[in-house]
C-alpha cells in the first residue's frame, strides 16, 4: 500500500467518523471523561481522602461549615474541625461543635493567618461517604484511575498480544503452533478469573491491577493480528520486500504492521472499556485499586450496605452511572471506528 493512499484511507476514515452520530456522541464523552482527569486538581472541590466522620452520609447538596486547624503532622494538610456555629475575640475563636459543646481555640494554631484561609463552608455537590469524604471529588479522581488502568492495562496487552500474533502469523510452522497452542490456553480462562487469580499471585495495588489485566486481555488482539499477518504476508509488495533483502522483523515492523492498525485500533478502544469494567469489579471484590485512592468500583463496595437501610443510595448509584457512561461511550467511538475502517466501506467512498 502506498503511502499518499495509506493517508488518503485514514482521512476519508475520519470524514465517515464524523459523520456517525454515535460515535460522535461517544468521542465526545471520552474527552470530557480525559479533561476531568486531567484537571481532576482543578475540578474536584476538595481532597477526596479528606474525611470529615461527623458528616457521614450527607445528602447532596448538602453544606457544611468547618475550621481548618493546624496539623503538626502533615502541615500542608490542616486538620477538620465540624462545627455549628463560632465567633472571634480578640486572639482567640470560641466555637459551638455538632453536640452543642462550646471550645476556645487561639488563632496562632489555626491554619492561616485569615479568616478565609480557616474558615469555610464546603458545599457538597453529591453528598459524602460513610468517612465523610466528599463524594463528587472521589468520583472525579476515580475516573483519574478508571482511564489510567484502561489505557496501561491495554498498551501492557497490545505490546504482548501485537508480538505474539505477529510471530505467530509471520513465521508459521512451529512458532504458530507453539504460541497458539499458549494463546488457546489462556483462552480458555474466563477473564474475570484470571484477573482475580493474578491478582491474588501479584497482590493488590495500583500497578498489580494494570500487569493483571494487560495479563489476561491480549488474547483476542493476537488472534487478530495473526489472521491479518496470515493474509498479508504472501501479498506482492511482502514478496517485493523479500526480493529486496529485507529482514524478517523489517518486513513485519515496516510493511505488515502498518496494514493491520485498523483492527488492531479497533480492538484496542474495546479493550479499554473492558479494562474499565474489569478494574471496577476487581475493586469491587477488595483485589484491586486499594482505599484511600478512589475507585468507582471501590465506592460501590462501600455504598452497596447502605442501600439495605435505605439511605446512601447515591453512593452506588453515582459510581455505577459513571462506569456504565464510560463504557457506553468508548463502545459507541469503537462501533464508529470499526465502520468507518472496514475496507468495504472506504473503498466504496473512494469508488
Amino acid at each position: 500500500m502506498r503511502p499518499h493512499q495509506s493517508s488518503s484511507l485514514w482521512v476519508l476514515a475520519w470524514k465517515r467518523l464524523r459523520r456517525n452520530r454515535g460515535a460522535v456522541v461517544g468521542l465526545s464523552i471520552m474527552l470530557v471523561l480525559i479533561v476531568t482527569a486531567i484537571a481532576a486538581p482543578i475540578i474536584a472541590p476538595m481532597d477526596p481522602t479528606v474525611q470529615v466522620l461527623e458528616y457521614a452520609i450527607k445528602p447532596a447538596l448538602f453544606r457544611g461549615n468547618v475550621l481548618y486547624r493546624t496539623n503538626p503532622v502533615h502541615p500542608d494538610r490542616p486538620s477538620i474541625i465540624a462545627i455549628e456555629s463560632y465567633r472571634v475575640h480578640g486572639d482567640s475563636v470560641e466555637y459551638t461543635d455538632l453536640l452543642g459543646r462550646t471550645f476556645r481555640i487561639h488563632r496562632f494554631q489555626l491554619y492561616g493567618t485569615s479568616e478565609a484561609e480557616w474558615h469555610a463552608e464546603p458545599l457538597y455537590l453529591l453528598g459524602t461517604d460513610h468517612f465523610g469524604r466528599d463524594v463528587f471529588s472521589r468520583l472525579v479522581y476515580g475516573a483519574r484511575v478508571a482511564l489510567l488502568v484502561g489505557l496501561i492495562a491495554e498498551s501492557l496487552a497490545l505490546i504482548i498480544g501485537v508480538l505474539i500474533g505477529a510471530l505467530a502469523g509471520y513465521f508459521r510452522g512451529w512458532v504458530d503452533d507453539v504460541l497458539m497452542w499458549l494463546t488457546n490456553v489462556v483462552w480458555s480462562f474466563p477473564t474475570v478469573l484470571l484477573v482475580i487469580a493474578l491478582s491474588v499471585i501479584l497482590g493488590q495495588g495500583l500497578w498489580q491491577t494494570f500487569v493483571a489485566i494487560g495479563l489476561s486481555s491480549w488474547v483476542d488482539i493476537a488472534r487478530i493480528v495473526r489472521g491479518q499477518f496470515l493474509v498479508l504476508r504472501n501479498v506482492e509488495f511482502v514478496q517485493a520486500a523479500r526480493a529486496l533483502g529485507f529482514g524478517s522483523w523489517r518486513i513485519m515492523v515496516g510493511h505488515l504492521l502498518p496494514n493491520t492498525l485498523g483492527p488492531i485500533v479497533v480492538v484496542a478502544t474495546a479493550g479499554i472499556a473492558t479494562a474499565i469494567i474489569l478494574e471496577a469489579s476487581l475493586s469491587f471484590l477488595g483485589l484491586g485499586i486499594q482505599p484511600p485512592t478512589p475507585s468507582w468500583g471501590r465506592m460501590i463496595q462501600d455504598g452497596r450496605g447502605y442501600l439495605y437501610v435505605g439511605e446512601g443510595l447515591g453512593l452506588v448509584l453515582y459510581p455505577s452511572i459513571a462506569i456504565a457512561l464510560a463504557v457506553y461511550a468508548i463502545n459507541l467511538f469503537g462501533d464508529g471506528l470499526r465502520d468507518a475502517l472496514d475496507p468495504r466501506t472506504v473503498q466504496r467512498g473512494t469508488s
